[in-house]
């Protein structure tokens, strides 16, 4: 009851005389209430502020004040290209900068793109396509070519057409390297083929005498023999984690690239557990272990002079030296070619001009060119937006793919001063993982000069793309 009368008074007292109401002229006016952005505006302020320069020259001129007052560039601040409106707080959504995403090395742009307008001017001969996952390693032999892929499969291709494949129980295929007994890289009845997986292990495979598209393995790096031996000696156990010791003659994790020395019969395979082994072909026995590195290793190349280079994630390329001695080796450290802080991805040497290419996670290509003994710096090349990811050599040119779906082609003057771009190859549609090159067949070149050669590309999106490219310039 008390609460009810209260109610009553109250409202009585509300509907009161005339004199206890404000007139319109004492009334005060408060501040209008600040608008509310919607969650859909924050994103345009951010797809606004991460435009190109470009897109910020035209939206600065839209966004002057006087330039035209009617405009919705102007009442609307969801397409300003300026900073957020003071009640925006800065967070990731507003301030691109801010965004973990954007200090990844992966997508960090290099400082120089390759003109989008220049004329694609190499020939695709044709497009391999498999269904069964994405493609991580290439090697081309005369007219076979074996491709590797996430789906634990090794495919084989000959004259363009599925030529069949074979399979490993596990690991994925990331690198494959195809050498005859001889040493030569050729397609025989002889040939071996060396596959680096993700589970550590190096598989050995050999074409089945019955079937020629038929493979069959015939054993492992290192052999079970070797590992057994080295199993039972302490002497022979590494530390890889506080609480684990595994024998030194075989990796710990995914074998990253594998590198080929045709002269002295050495296989080297590099790993992410930081190390580089030392393979003797003729009886599959590991030679040598080397700790080369703080971090995962991506890269190794069988360089000139008896230099092997290494390339790894944390940023460096060293330089190793060969040392025979009787029926074994050993490397010894020589020096650190490059530190950086963006991640080494690739490497390639051209044997013929003595250069050395290293691909790095911010589009780069650096290069040195050797002198005997002596490794000089050349330069960088700047012709891809994000990480170049493989490269490969074919006579005086040097290819590079990379995570933007390209392939560039640069050829090196006689002088060796200066890089020159051919050709952009594009038409993939995921990031380009590998590269392989061979001698094209027609060889008797119709320009005067050079050599052809048939470019392999194999990409994320499960394709391999065959281009035939000129050292002169790239053939129509």
């Amino acid at each position: 009851m008390l609460f009810h009368k209260t109610k009553q008074k109250m409202t009585k007292t509300g509907a009161g005389s005339s004199s206890s109401r404000i007139a319109p002229d004492e009334r005060t006016t408060d501040p209008p209430p600040r608008p509310r952005v919607k969650f859909a505006q924050l994103l345009r302020l951010s797809d606004v502020a991460t435009q190109s320069d470009t897109d910020e020259d035209r939206d600065d001129v839209n966004s002057t004040p006087g330039s035209n007052p009617s405009s919705p560039t102007n009442s609307s601040p969801r397409l300003s290209s300026s900073t957020p409106p003071p009640f925006v707080a800065m967070s990731p959504w507003t301030d691109p900068a801010a965004s973990p995403y954007v200090k990844s090395p992966w997508i960090k742009l290099s400082p120089a793109r390759y003109d989008q307008t220049q004329q694609q001017s190499a020939l695709l001969l044709g497009t391999l396509l498999r269904e069964e996952g994405h493609v991580y390693s290439l090697a081309a032999s005369g007219d076979m070519l074996y491709t590797g892929s996430d789906a634990r499969n090794i495919g084989i291709w000959k004259d363009l057409k599925d030529f069949g494949g074979f399979k490993s129980n596990s690991g994925l295929v990331k690198a494959i390297v195809v050498v005859s007994s001889s040493g030569n890289v050729v397609n025989t009845a002889t040939s071996k083929i060396f596959t680096g997986h993700q589970d550590g292990k190096i598989r050995v495979w050999k074409v089945s005498l019955d079937d020629p598209a038929g493979h069959k393995r015939i054993g492992a790096l290192p052999t079970f023999k070797d590992f057994l031996k080295s199993s039972m000696n302490p002497k022979s156990y590494i530390r890889v984690r506080r609480h684990r010791k595994v024998p030194r003659v075989k990796h710990f994790d995914a074998v990253s690239c594998l590198s080929l020395n045709h002269e002295a019969g050495l296989l080297y395979s590099g790993s992410w557990d930081k190390t580089i082994k030392v393979w003797r072909l003729s009886d599959s026995k590991c030679l040598e272990s080397i700790h080369a590195h703080d971090d995962a290793i991506n890269s190794v190349a069988v360089g000139f002079d008896g230099l092997v280079f290494s390339g790894s994630a944390d940023g460096k390329v060293k330089a190793w030296r060969r040392d025979l001695q009787g029926r074994s080796t050993r490397h010894f450290y020589v020096r650190t070619l490059l530190t950086q802080q963006n991640a080494v991805t690739a490497l390639v040497v051209n044997a013929g001009s003595a250069v050395l290419y290293s691909g790095s996670s911010d589009g780069l290509i650096n290069f040195w060119e050797g002198d005997g003994s002596l490794l000089s710096y050349g330069g960088v090349l700047r012709g891809h937006k994000l990480a170049v990811l493989c490269l490969a050599t074919a006579g005086t040119m040097v290819l590079s793919g990379s995570a933007d779906k390209s392939v560039c082609v640069w050829k090196r003057d006689a002088g060796g001063e200066v890089h020159q771009c051919l050709a952009v190859l594009t038409g993939h549609t995921g990031p380009v993982k590998c590269l392989a090159a061979d001698r094209a067949d027609d060889n008797e070149d119709e320009q005067g000069g050079g050599n052809s050669w048939i470019v392999y590309s194999g990409s994320l999106d499960k394709s391999v793309k065959v281009w035939r490219v000129h050292e002169n310039i790239a053939r129509a």
